[in-house]
């Protein structure tokens, strides 16, 4: 099934006449999300070039508006696996941002008590598995975690997301194969930003619309402006209520662009300045900004104010992090295992 984008079959809208599907509230939640985001990532670059902690580094700056219409449309008991580009997503799903922070530091008060760093995000209270740093590892996760959900019998719908460049990847075609065929209750979310860490779309495959990859498995697929917080909220919101209905899998390729480089150290020769300043036109929470002042919905000092707030949180996570204590040698073998006392004796 060929699709557009969800954004090009609406035509083009006023801020206010398009505000009317969604309240108040949800453009306010939307732009307190996208800032912290923004500033905490904004933060994560400016100490990672400082030293403060190692290892590599993705930044989501610029893809805010994913994660922020994604958590408008969906349950808090959803399940959520992404790949290694991934604080934002414990952020969005209420992870308290000093306890992010203190990860990446590898502190002891972080989400994985520092073992997991940057790229292994998990907070099993959030219904997060994950931040994995091998390419496409967790799409065959993500079905898992459907296939435990549907043989309990559970009403959860699990989002596992991935870059265009996992795609790529065998682990795909064998997860959409078993997923179709067991109508496993999971929606695969493409987080397209256009470059497999320095390769287009357009240079890895013939196949462009990646939104059809799942036609010869019968999967439905759409196209969904990622630089939107309203399509992809609606994008979601329909998935899931494909997945809910016992339709089986979805499959979302989210067209969004990242202004920073694949990792910190990517020197970006692959694209042009220019390139990056017309997606920058685009803006997310200057998008979502204007529609709030468009409705009178807050003044222009109100958001600043809601900017200032975030950016001390930020500062305030950094200090947590750096004043959180290591871990020590007694803690490596701890978290290895899951020990259960099972009710029946082992022979």
């Amino acid at each position: 099934m060929s699709t557009k984008t969800a954004a090009a079959a609406k035509g083009s809208k006023s801020a206010k006449s398009e505000a009317k599907a969604f309240d108040k509230d949800t453009y306010m939640r939307w732009f307190k999300e996208m800032v912290l985001m923004r500033r905490f990532e904004e933060k994560t670059g400016q100490l990672y070039t400082m030293q403060k902690f190692g290892g590599f580094c993705h930044l989501y700056i610029g893809q805010e508006a994913i994660l922020a219409g994604m958590i408008t449309a969906i349950r808090p008991t959803d399940r959520l696996i992404t790949g290694y580009r991934d604080h934002a997503h414990p952020l969005v799903l209420g992870t308290p941002s000093k306890h992010v922070m203190a990860e990446l530091f590898g502190k002891m008060t972080g989400t994985s008590k520092g073992k997991g760093g940057s790229m292994h995000y998990f907070d099993k209270q959030r219904n997060l598995f994950g931040g994995h740093g091998i390419v496409g590892g967790q799409i065959g996760l993500g079905a898992g975690i459907a296939f435990a959900d549907k043989y309990r019998g559970e009403d959860h719908v699990t989002l596992c997301m991935m870059g265009d460049g996992a795609v790529r990847q065998g682990m795909l075609h064998e997860t959409f194969n078993m997923a179709m065929t067991w109508k496993l209750p999971v929606i695969f979310i493409i987080e397209n930003n256009n470059y497999a860490m320095g390769t287009s779309v357009e240079r890895t495959s013939n196949v462009h619309d990646l939104s059809t990859l799942g036609e010869s498995y019968d999967m439905p697929g759409l196209g969904v402006n990622g630089m939107r917080c309203e399509d992809v909220h609606e994008a979601i919101a329909m998935a899931c209520a494909h997945v809910r209905a016992g339709s089986g899998p979805y499959l979302l390729d989210i067209k969004t662009y990242r202004y920073k480089g694949h990792s910190m150290s990517d020197p970006q020769k692959y694209r042009t300045k220019e390139e990056v300043e017309e997606y920058k036109k685009q803006d997310p929470i200057e998008s979502v900004r204007a529609t709030i002042l468009a409705n009178k919905w807050a003044k222009e000092a109100e958001l600043d104010a809601i900017d200032e707030d975030v950016k001390k949180e930020v500062e305030a996570a950094v200090k947590f992090a750096e004043e959180s204590p290591m871990a020590t040698a007694d803690e490596l073998y701890n978290d290895v295992y899951f020990e259960k006392n099972y009710p029946f004796e082992k022979d």
